[in-house]
C-alpha cells in the first residue's frame, strides 16, 4: 500500500451544528483524521450528550469511512489539572471525568489534553503527579478512552514543555495501556525543539524516543508556527504560511512509524489546502 494510504492528514473542525456534522465537513475537505472537541471548550458545564447525537455521530463516522482511532478528541482549555487552588482542581477533575466519558458515548478511544499549569503556588514535580493522579481517577471512572497528554509551548508556569516532563507524568500513570502523548508541532518549536530542517525533526523525534517512548506517540498536532524559536508563546499558523518551513513536516508525513496515527491540523481554514500541501509532501 503507497505510504500516502496510510497516513491519516486530517484537521480539528468544529462541532456546533452535531458532531455528524463535523464529519461530513471532514470527508469534504479530504480529511483522513479528525479533531472535535467534546462540547464547548470553554464552558465547565457541556450540555448533556443525548444518544440521539452520539448515534447520528457514529453513523457518520461508518457512512465515510473513519475509523475511530483515527479521531481525537479535544480537552477543554479550561481544565488546570497542576493547579494548587482546591475548587478549581476538583472542578478539572470532574470536567476531565465528564470529558472522558463523553469519549465512551461516542465511541472514541483517544482524549487529547492540555496538562494545565502550576500557576508558581506548586513545585513541578508535585503538579506533574497531580496531572498523572487526576489521569489514574478518571481510568477508574472509564472503560478504554486513552488519555493523551500534550506537550506545550512552556508560556509562564505551564506543564509538559519538555519531554522529562511528560515521562514523569507517564510514569506515575498506573495503567501504561490507557496513558499516551499527542505531540504539537508548534508547541515543541517554540518549546526549543527545532523542526526547521529533516535532520533537526528527526533529531527530535529520536530523543522523545529515547526520554518517552514512540510506543506513547497516539497523534500529532501539524501546526506551523507564528513565533519564533524557542520563543514559548504558543500562535499556531497554517502549514506553509509560518516559520518552520516545510522541511520538518515532510519528514513527519514520509515516517512510517507515524501511519495510522491522527496527524491533524489545528490552524484556520482553507483546511483542504493545507492537507492537500502535507499529501503533496509524501515522496
Amino acid at each position: 500500500m503507497a505510504l500516502a494510504n496510510k497516513m491519516m492528514i486530517g484537521a480539528h473542525l468544529h462541532i456546533a451544528k452535531g458532531f455528524h456534522v463535523a464529519v461530513e465537513q471532514g470527508h469534504q475537505i479530504g480529511a483522513k483524521s479528525l479533531g472535535v472537541f467534546t462540547g464547548s471548550q470553554r464552558a465547565w458545564f457541556k450540555k448533556k450528550l443525548t444518544a440521539e447525537a452520539a448515534e447520528n455521530f457514529k453513523n457518520s463516522c461508518k457512512k465515510y469511512g473513519y475509523n475511530p482511532a483515527h479521531i481525537i478528541a479535544h480537552g477543554s482549555y479550561l481544565i488546570n489539572l497542576g493547579t494548587p487552588e482546591p475548587v478549581l482542581l476538583a472542578k478539572s477533575r470532574a470536567a476531565f471525568i465528564d470529558e472522558m466519558q463523553r469519549c465512551e458515548q461516542l465511541g472514541l478511544s483517544l482524549y487529547n489534553f492540555h496538562p494545565g499549569s502550576a500557576v508558581g503556588g506548586i513545585e513541578t514535580d508535585k503538579a506533574l503527579e497531580q496531572v498523572a493522579e487526576a489521569v489514574n481517577i478518571a481510568h477508574s471512572r472509564t472503560t478504554n478512552v486513552i488519555a493523551c497528554v500534550e506537550n506545550m509551548a512552556g508560556q509562564g508556569n505551564a506543564l509538559g514543555r519538555t519531554f522529562e516532563q511528560l515521562k514523569k507524568i507517564i510514569d506515575k500513570v498506573k495503567d501504561k495501556n490507557r496513558v499516551g502523548v499527542c505531540l504539537d508541532t508548534c508547541h515543541l518549536f517554540v518549546a526549543g525543539y527545532d523542526l526547521r530542517s529533516k535532520e533537526g525533526t528527526e533529531k527530535v523525534f529520536k530523543e522523545f524516543d529515547e526520554v518517552v517512548g514512540l510506543n506513547y506517540l497516539r497523534g500529532i498536532h501539524l501546526n506551523d508556527s507564528k513565533r519564533e524559536f524557542n520563543c514559548r508563546v504558543d500562535r499556531h499558523e497554517n502549514v506553509g504560511k509560518g516559520v518552520l518551513g516545510l522541511e520538518g513536516f515532510k519528514w513527519i508525513v514520509n515516517n512510517e512509524k507515524f501511519a495510522g496515527l491522527p496527524l491533524v491540523c489545528e490552524t484556520e481554514e482553507p483546511f483542504d489546502e493545507q492537507i492537500k500541501l502535507l499529501y503533496s509532501l509524501i515522496d
